[in-house]
């Protein structure tokens, strides 16, 4: 049985590449957590694949080309295949998104948003047009990693190591100073002033983190100070815009024909589905396929545009 941990596929041994900046995998949100059998419904080719761009970085490049370079068992075909029957499924659709660059000016990236747990038509319609989507009734929430259990001040002194590694402290040297760092912080004291008492100015040897901390935390305990006074909203200043809805075009995972989601259910249009064209009759060429696809992409982008708030 396949799963999202056993892939019978080949990996390159060079890193896969990012797509161009804005563009490539974007992981879809309020997903399960990563388990045994995530991809088991599927079949062994497309569970295969999904489980390696279930672990890709977000940004990475999902066209056909580039998965099977990087996929020694499968070719391009049978990428473009396994894309296919992903999005059929549920776990993936390819989107043009209107982002706003560095710059401020706005501009168009395509997206392919992948969701390790399998979404219907709706779900996908739902963050097409912004926000997470409901969930459905009866289901429940992806659990979430316990949250520890530990105090502020123990957290901070866990952490003294990674900041100084001469200041590495036992589990049990955090416990043992986990009072004296909560009475700098009910003191008033940020938790930078802590560290930096902590680490600053020390010998060119510590033999004993826990003593020397203990004796910093002694000697250079701070006075009790006034809390700091929040800051006046300023009457004259603007309210903050209103965020705008993000403009999101679905597209056909297979051959990028623009649409709207009920249009393209299991992302994918009309033809990409084997159904046959309601315009059989007039049977246009390749050309003139590629002619009114872009002038649907063209006139939903201008409505979008037109739309939208100003930036």
């Amino acid at each position: 049985m396949a799963d999202a941990d056993s892939s019978a596929a080949q990996r390159s041994p060079h890193p896969h590449p990012a797509a161009a900046p804005g563009y490539g995998k974007r992981t879809a949100p309020d997903q399960a957590p990563r388990r045994r059998g995530d991809f088991a419904h599927l079949r062994p080719r497309e569970a295969s694949i999904a489980a390696f761009i279930d672990r890709l970085p977000e940004g990475a490049a999902m066209d056909a080309k580039t998965l099977a370079a990087h996929l020694a068992d499968y070719g391009q075909a049978a990428c473009r295949t396994a894309l296919r029957r992903l999005s059929e499924a549920g776990h993936l659709r390819r989107v043009t998104e209107r982002i706003k660059g560095d710059g401020g000016s706005w501009h168009w990236v395509t997206r392919t948003y992948f969701s390790r747990t399998a979404r219907d038509d709706a779900w996908w319609e739902a963050l097409l047009v912004g926000g997470v989507p409901p969930r459905p009734v009866g289901e429940r929430p992806a659990p979430r990693p316990a949250r520890s259990q530990r105090s502020r001040a123990y957290l901070l002194l866990a952490s003294l190591g990674r900041v100084e590694p001469r200041m590495t402290l036992s589990a049990a040297e955090c416990q043992a100073l986990e009072a004296l760092a909560s009475q700098w912080l009910d003191l008033g004291a940020r938790e930078e002033e802590v560290v930096r008492a902590l680490t600053v100015g020390l010998p060119p040897e510590v033999h004993s983190a826990g003593a020397l901390a203990r004796r910093r935390l002694v000697d250079k305990m701070p006075p009790e100070r006034e809390p700091e006074p929040e800051p006046e909203p300023d009457p004259g200043s603007a309210p903050e815009p209103p965020t705008p809805r993000p403009l999101r075009i679905l597209e056909c995972t297979t051959c990028r024909t623009p649409g709207r989601p009920e249009a393209l259910p299991g992302g994918l249009c009309r033809d990409c589905r084997g159904l046959p064209s309601p315009y059989a009759d007039c049977r246009p060429d390749s050309a003139e396929i590629r002619r009114r696809s872009d002038g649907i992409r063209r006139a939903m982008r201008a409505v979008m545009q037109a739309t939208a708030l100003p930036s």
